[in-house]
């Protein structure tokens, strides 16, 4: 039987992908921060083999005793899916620094913390698979979103040093990149820094999440996509997925870095904005 942890568990797409990989036969360990927050999961897995443990990826004590407590029950993580992560609204003028430091400890350090908690075993062992849970948000310095920016693009290229560091012992690496999906972390991302001088800034923000909540793509197809990956008989590092995913991913590749930094210009205009990150990107917002 495969033994997969998955971090923040609680909700989005951590809950999908630890649902249906317990469904399909996997022995999921959720975690969370927690344990009380995941009673609809444990609802929603009561006929599988899923129980919840707790872990706060941002503490290195309790990375180790999440670790100790599954080595206990006589397990070892086959698959491990770095998803625990938070997001913040800042421009770069705007950041409190003492917060940034707490993104960058869950979204760069969290997946660090686990990696050298759980990897070793599948190190020995000569196989395993570990999914580093990114964002298009580490495709693009999106406007309004530095410090998530910044965490998302630090673990693209500290994922991708992993997947070389790793793959000839066995293990296997895939960086998921999520466009926007409907889950828990979007009531949150409300809002901005006042006073400020950016507020076109977070506005066209705030307009791109707009169309991709309208859109409507659920955590399941993130879910999936990470189920497919695990099951390929060929390997990729990377899966692009959800709303805006595709798009982002190939529009950034294709255009110049001038005319990326040239939508900075239209900020004061929703519909002179709108017009050139569709004429960029093949994105209406």
């Amino acid at each position: 039987m495969t033994v997969t942890l998955v971090t923040g568990a609680n909700s989005g797409l951590g809950r999908a992908t630890a649902l249906l990989l317990a469904q399909k036969g996997h022995k999921v360990y959720a975690g969370m921060r927690d344990l009380q927050k995941g009673s609809k999961l444990l609802e929603l897995a009561k006929d599988y083999d899923l129980s919840a443990i707790e872990i706060d990826v941002s503490d290195d004590d309790s990375v180790l005793a999440c670790a100790d407590e599954i080595d206990g029950h006589g397990d070892s993580v086959d698959v491990l899916v770095n998803n625990a992560g938070v997001a913040l609204n800042s421009v770069t003028e705007d950041i409190d620094i003492e917060k940034a430091k707490e993104v960058m400890d869950v979204n760069v350090w969290g997946p660090v913390r686990c990696v050298k908690a759980f990897v070793p075993a599948m190190r020995e062992r000569g196989s395993g698979h570990v999914f580093q849970v990114s964002s298009i948000a580490g495709l693009i310095g999106h406007i309004g979103q530095t410090v998530y920016v910044g965490s998302k693009f630090a673990l693209e290229g500290m994922s991708e040093a992993l997947a070389q560091e790793l793959i000839g012992f066995g293990v296997r690496v895939h960086i998921v990149e999520p466009g926007v999906t409907r889950t828990a972390i979007l009531p949150k991302n409300e809002g901005n820094p006042q006073p400020t001088a950016y507020q076109d800034h977070y506005d066209r923000m705030f307009q791109f999440y707009s169309a991709g909540i309208a859109a409507s793509v659920q955590a399941e197809s993130v879910a999936e996509t990470i189920y497919g990956a695990l099951t390929s008989s060929k390997y990729r590092l990377r899966y692009v997925c959800g709303w805006g995913g595709e798009e982002i991913a190939n529009g950034r590749k294709s255009m110049s870095d001038e005319d990326f930094v040239g939508m900075g210009s239209l900020v004061s205009s929703a519909e002179e904005y709108g017009h050139a990150f569709s004429d960029l990107f093949s994105l209406k917002i």
